[in-house]
């Protein structure tokens, strides 16, 4: 991790609503202590269920929601009054777009990079993002995949400091998400500071520097990718067997534990491997069935298998 002094820091940070009908007027706490930096030069992520706090949070770093509780610092300042010149180094791509739908595309980031003294030059980030191929279509006619890459063209033009994406590969085809990782990466190692949330694990995992996980609006985990699933992968029963066989196998290959699961036809998994011995009951189930798998890999837990361990209360399905 960068070792300059964050972009972003919120500390402590508490959000209610309300009141709600549902609980008898009472109000609701959707942040209760939320706490994270996010750096120059790093992607920083937050991942957690639906309704965990992760776009309240976000709402609170961009000075769009007043926090009931804690602080938060953007770029040193506070965003609820930090003014123009602060929001003129922020660029922030909301999940629902907030895209006018009348306009056409490049008529709108021209729009927005004249709020701006040094803009990005808007046909070259069109060009790059694929939007010049619709630029003559109105906004409320495009996919949602199109309307992302304007939702990101627009965050991006006013060549910010610091950058918060809320789902910026969502709907998008892998032609066009390979085009959205290049730019984050390029954006990364450039010096912005970035901050996604994203259902997507496969897109945390790769892209990310740091990652929090929050979970009824508090922090229950953070590390580097590598430092979450080496603390998941760390115990007994957290490595994955996958074996290419015949189609159509049954029965456990452990005495306990490690459930013998076909994702495809002939296309197995094994969970819990955890020791030597494990792994040789299973040889020895194959041996004394005249199975010989074709391929076999033993993998550690992901970031997607660290996620639903800790949402479904450390217990995967």
């Amino acid at each position: 991790m960068p070792v300059s002094e964050p972009h972003l820091v919120v500390d402590s940070l508490r959000k209610d609503f309300g009141p709600v009908a549902a609980l008898d007027g009472r109000m609701v706490r959707v942040l209760n202590g939320i706490s994270l930096t996010a750096h120059a030069g790093a992607v920083t992520t937050l991942l957690g269920s639906n309704g965990a706090g992760k776009s309240t949070t976000l709402g609170c770093a961009q000075g769009l929601l007043v926090p009931d509780g804690g602080t938060v610092r953007l770029l040193g300042q506070d965003p609820l009054t930090g003014g123009s010149a602060l929001r003129s180094r922020v660029g922030v791509m909301l999940q629902d777009g907030g895209l006018p739908p009348s306009v056409k595309p490049l008529a709108l980031l021209r729009h927005v990079a004249g709020m701006y003294s040094r803009p990005a030059d808007v046909d070259a980030l069109a060009d790059r993002l694929g939007i010049t191929a619709f630029a003559n279509t109105t906004i409320r006619r495009l996919s949602g995949g199109q309307r992302q890459r304007v939702g990101l063209a627009a965050a991006l033009v006013g060549d910010p400091e610091v950058v918060f994406l809320d789902e910026p590969s969502a709907g998008l085809d892998p032609q066009s998400r390979q085009v959205v990782f290049d730019l984050i990466t390029e954006l990364r190692d450039r010096g912005l500071c970035i901050v996604l949330t994203t259902h997507l694990m496969e897109d945390a995992q790769r892209l990310s520097d740091y990652v929090y996980i929050i979970d009824g609006g508090r922090n229950v985990a953070q590390g580097t990718v590598s430092e979450l699933t080496s603390r998941a992968t760390a115990g007994a029963e957290n490595r994955t067997l996958y074996f290419t066989a015949a189609p159509g196998l049954s029965g456990p290959p452990l005495q306990e534990g490690g459930s013998l699961v076909e994702e495809a036809p002939g296309q197995y998994r094994v969970e819990g491997i955890g020791s030597p011995a494990a792994l040789a009951e299973i040889t020895t189930w194959w041996a004394e069935r005249g199975i010989l798998p074709t391929a076999i890999t033993l993998e550690p837990k992901n970031l997607e298998d660290v996620f639903l361990d800790i949402a479904e209360g450390g217990h995967r399905a």
